[in-house]
């Protein structure tokens, strides 16, 4: 560095001295404004007052320097030195330095203008340091040149070794694996200048892990060394790698990292029975599906490749056993598939083959992948209860079942060589199974009681069979008794069903499907039977039943005529199947019909009036409708015209209900109201008040002279028949009285009226023989009048009749 650093002096001292000139000059410039990277400076103009310019030789400044990082000597290290062409040693020219570190790191002589360094430095830190400089006068302090800027850059030395920032590593390869399979690659960083020297330049080596694996010098790419490396034989390797600047010589530093290489497993090993033979015990009374005993094949790979699948080799006896296999354990579970019979067989031998699950096409040529053992099982002998012949007994029974009567029977078998006998009986749990006993040597089950299917229908009861030399070991059944419906009722035809027979019907047709209905129940499952009775031989028609619930009317014959006989009646006999099986007789009526040729219905009543001319039953039902729309019009027209002439008559009656038209002299007519007033016959007070106001003698006011507290009830005939004689004898003799007769009708209709006329003329006028007492069921004020009525007739007055026909 000092070399360097005087050969840059020399250099300066021959441009200051003129030995070198400069390649151009630029203006304007007192201490060079052109700063160039190899540190040439530039000449300038002074200037000498405001006259004019003088020029002077161009100064040089350094626009780079180089300071050792890590410096530890005792004094300043010596970066460099400034100097301007102005300066003429003479003391006048004062040199100052501002920037990045200055005062604190760097340090300049004010009057040499030569740079120190205060420290050491560390590129990996900061790689250099921008500073300014510039010459000003030693006196004034006003600036002899425009400020130069520089930059000392620290030089880097090798003091930091190759690192790998991610270690340890770990990897993995699958074994097996030919040489120079990639394993992985690793990377060391070196924190030195990499552009200055090799302090940077780093060579990769394996210190540990030979002769398996092996690495790259520049790239640090590590890949097997060995082929077939057997993960079963060794599973794990540690390799060591260094990584050294400097290019690997000597003096360069170094770094390590480890690398943890695991070979994976492939299948390259079929599984293997420790013995070639395995020997079992069972039981005779194991369950079907329990396990009776394990295999195991053992695979030195692991995982998936380790799986092994089981089965058992067909052809042997090994139907009776099922294997499944234990992924945790890697075991195969052999279980019984069937029961297992002392008596019958005592021992069973087959094979049981294992293999791997998942093959591996690259290490087929190593063998099969597979392996078989025989298995050997021999059956123990197990003193067992009675074994039933069925799981369960279903018994159906009737309601009306008489007591003791057998309706079913269970049997139970000792299958042990000794063939124990066998005892029943009924387990007793509810009150309700004492409604049936069971023979104990025969499992015969009878009724104890009467069953009764309103109040249970279903009776569900345990047997157990035992053994004679051994009552604790027994079996139970479960039986099941249901209580059936006695049949009550018989079926019935459908529908009463009317059909026809056509005149031209062939012999074996159909002409009607009949069906029957039961009120039994359940309405699911009934059976009907149909057939024609047998006392009765037809020999027109039969009943062929279709078996399906349904049967059918055939002809026998053929020739079916109208004009001979028009209807045929044929009973049909349908029978169930129920208990006790019940029948009814139904009649079918047929009636004969003319049909088209195809078979359709031609004719069969008067229908046939309007058939043959081409009309069909729609037009003949429009043209009845029409006749029918018409006679109630004329019903109706005539209904009116009775009506009207009926009010006629009673209008032009009730016009002379209430006055009469005396001789010759005309009367005050209908507006005379003092003539007659209608509404005394109704107020028996007013009588006496008429009387006074029309002006009659004394002899007369004291014949027509009515108590007053008389009261006028239902039974005052006699007081109203008093009233018209008096009134009559008022209008004979009296002479203030109009010259006209009054005839009153006491309210009466007419004789348009349902009651006919009341006047008491016409009722002298009447029959005779005519009884009025029909008038007492209108009500109370007609039960008066007709008991006036039968009175007059039985003793009508002579005097007054006579009177009032002379008056008339």
């Amino acid at each position: 560095m000092i070399t360097r650093n005087g050969l840059l002096l020399v250099f300066w001292f021959l441009l200051d001295k003129g030995f070198l000139a400069p390649l151009h000059s630029p203006p304007q410039s007192r201490m060079g404004r052109e700063h160039h990277l190899r540190g040439m400076a530039g000449l300038g103009l002074r200037r000498h007052g405001a006259s004019g310019v003088q020029r002077v030789k161009r100064g040089w400044v350094w626009n780079q320097f180089f300071v050792l990082e890590e410096y530890v000597g005792s004094e300043p290290q010596y970066v460099g030195k400034l100097h301007t062409d102005l300066d003429r040693d003479d003391s006048e020219v004062k040199y100052t330095l501002s920037g990045e570190g200055a005062g604190t790191i760097f340090t300049i002589d004010q009057t040499t203008g030569d740079i120190h360094a205060l420290m050491g430095l560390d590129r990996e830190e900061k790689s250099y340091y921008t500073l300014r400089a510039q010459a000003v006068d030693m006196h004034t302090g006003r600036p002899l040149e425009p400020e130069s800027e520089f930059i000392i850059k620290v030089q880097d030395i090798n003091d930091n070794e190759p690192k790998f920032l991610e270690g340890p590593y770990t990897a993995s390869v699958p074994e097996m694996s030919p040489g120079g399979t990639f394993v992985m690659q690793v990377t060391a960083t070196d924190t030195d200048d990499p552009t200055y020297g090799n302090s940077a330049r780093i060579v990769y080596s394996i210190l540990h892990g030979q002769p398996y694996f092996s690495v790259d010098s520049k790239t640090g790419v590590i890949r097997t060394a060995l082929p077939n490396m057997d993960r079963e034989m060794k599973e794990l390797y540690q390799v060591l790698i260094q990584a050294k600047d400097m290019g690997g010589q000597l003096g360069g530093l170094a770094g390590t990292t480890t690398i943890n290489v695991t070979l994976s497993d492939v299948n390259d090993n079929p599984p293997r029975f420790s013995k070639s033979i395995l020997h079992l015990r069972v039981p005779e009374s194991s369950s079907v599906g329990s396990a009776v005993g394990k295999v195991r094949a053992h695979d030195l790979d692991s995982g998936k490749n380790a799986e092994v699948e089981y089965s058992i080799v067909p052809g042997d006896e090994g139907n009776m056993f099922d294997i499944t296999y234990n992924g945790h354990s890697q075991e195969g579970i052999i279980v019984l598939r069937k029961h297992l019979d002392y008596e019958n067989k005592r021992s069973y031998t087959f094979k049981v083959e294992a293999s791997n699950a998942h093959l591996d096409p690259r290490f087929l040529h190593l063998g099969p992948f597979k392996d078989t053992t025989t298995v050997k099982v021999n059956v123990l002998d197990v003193n067992e209860p009675p074994v039933f012949t069925k799981t369960s007994y279903t018994i159906d029974v009737y309601e009306d079942t008489p007591v003791g009567t057998i309706i079913g029977s269970v049997t139970a078998q000792d299958l042990d060589a000794s063939s124990s006998a066998v005892r029943y009986s009924i387990e007793w749990k509810r009150p309700v199974d004492s409604c049936f006993d069971i023979d104990t040597v025969e499992g015969t089950i009878s009724t104890n009681e009467m069953l009764d299917r309103e109040s249970n229908r279903q009776h569900n009861i345990s047997v157990v069979a035992s053994k004679v030399n051994n009552p604790l070991l027994s079996n139970k059944v479960t039986v099941t008794v249901n209580v059936l419906d006695v049949n009550e009722f018989p079926p019935e035809l459908a529908v009463p069903f009317d059909t026809f027979v056509c005149e031209n019907a062939e012999v074996g047709q159909v002409i009607q499907t009949i069906s029957a209905t039961d009120k039994d129940l359940p309405a699911v499952g009934q059976r009907f039977f149909f057939k024609s009775p047998r006392e009765i031989r037809n020999r027109n028609f039969t009943v062929r039943d279709f078996g399906n619930n349904t049967a059918g009317i055939v002809t026998k014959r053929v020739g079916f005529q109208r004009r001979v006989q028009e209807y045929y009646v044929i009973p049909v006999v349908v029978e169930d199947n129920g208990y006790p099986a019940q029948s009814s007789t139904g009649t079918l009526t047929v009636r004969v019909c003319a049909c088209v040729t195809e078979g359709s219905l031609l004719s069969c009543t008067a229908e046939a009036v309007f058939l043959p001319m081409g009309l069909s039953t729609w037009a003949v039902m429009a043209i009845l409708l029409c006749m029918i729309i018409l006679l109630a019009i004329f019903a109706l027209y005539v209904g009116l015209r009775r009506q009207k002439k009926r009010e006629t008559l009673m209008s032009s009656k009730e016009d002379i209900r209430d006055n009469v038209i005396h001789y010759d002299d005309e009367g005050g007519g209908e507006e005379d109201t003092h003539a007659f007033d209608m509404g005394t016959l109704r107020n028996t007070k007013a009588i006496k008040e008429k009387m006074l106001r029309r002006g009659t003698g004394s002899e007369v006011t004291a014949q027509t002279e009515i108590n007053e507290s008389t009261p006028t009830t239902e039974g005052s005939a006699d007081i109203i028949r008093d009233y018209i004689h008096q009134r009559l004898q008022e209008n004979h003799l009296g002479f203030s009285a109009p010259p006209y007769d009054s005839l009153v009708t006491y309210a009466y209709e007419g004789d348009g009226s349902v009651g006919e006329s009341l006047s008491s003329i016409e009722s002298w006028m009447a029959d005779g023989g005519e009884d009025f007492k029909y008038l007492s069921e209108w009500g109370p004020p007609f039960k008066t009048v007709a008991g006036i009525l039968d009175k007059d007739k039985t003793d009508p007055p002579v005097a007054e009749v006579e009177e009032s026909r002379a008056y008339l």
